[in-house]
């Protein structure tokens, strides 16, 4: 478009067709709106460029985990990868003691991942979900509410309290009236790190894909709905 703009200017300011009164007249409009299509509809393109660029990442996913054994980031890391296959999604992932009360506030969603300690939550995950208010003060406003949330968990043994883990992150979130979801698994995603298959092996990789992924696309979905 700025090119076929920049075209018709040239044209009129080489016009020959018509007296040399109205020739000059051309002249002088053409070449002061020559020189601005020139300049500045370029960097005009570029920063509509730029908005368009920003505004194609509709909904922001926040991947926040506990990992001391290395388990739980490589499924932090999974359900990140299965996050940013939906298209318009941006993903932020970080340990949970990283986590700023702008990178709460600002995400449509929030994953919470844990190992399993004593067939519960780890220390450091209750110490995050505790500076919800302590430290990032989300009541009695309930900052949180209508974000998308999800949890997902790693434990050593088949039945060690990984569910239980999950469905405490999730009671946590409920609690500030978030709307929860699952994926990858009835609660959320999970693995078993010992026994015949230690660390996480593909099949658990691919239900955190399954679950970033569910919780990324319920998320454009409620942003898609207009607040009344």
């Amino acid at each position: 478009m700025i090119r076929r703009v920049v075209l018709l200017l040239y044209a009129l300011h080489n016009v020959s067709t018509v007296s040399a009164r109205y020739s000059i007249r051309l002249n002088q409009l053409a070449s002061p709106l020559l020189v601005f299509f020139t300049l500045f509809l370029p960097a005009v393109g570029l920063g509509i460029a730029l908005a368009e660029e920003q505004s194609a990442y509709n909904v922001k996913v926040l991947v926040a985990y506990h990992s001391q054994s290395g388990n739980t980031e490589r499924m932090a890391e999974a359900v990140a990868e299965g996050a940013k296959g939906v298209s318009g999604t941006a993903v932020i992932m970080k340990r949970v003691g990283q986590v700023t009360a702008d990178d709460l506030f600002s995400s449509d969603a929030i994953v919470v991942g844990s190992p399993v300690y004593w067939s519960n939550m780890s220390g450091d995950v209750k110490t995050f979900f505790d500076n919800w208010q302590f430290k990032f003060g989300v009541f009695p406003e309930f900052k949180m509410r209508n974000k998308i949330g999800a949890a997902f968990a790693t434990g050593g043994q088949l039945s060690g309290g990984k569910e239980v883990t999950m469905l405490t992150i999730l009671a946590a979130m409920l609690g500030n009236q978030m709307i929860v979801v699952s994926g990858g698994g009835a609660f959320g995603a999970s693995a078993t790190t010992e026994g015949d298959s230690p660390g996480i092996d593909n099949k658990e990789l691919a239900d955190a894909q399954a679950l970033g992924r569910r919780v990324a696309e319920v998320a454009a979905m409620f942003k898609r709905i207009p607040a009344n």
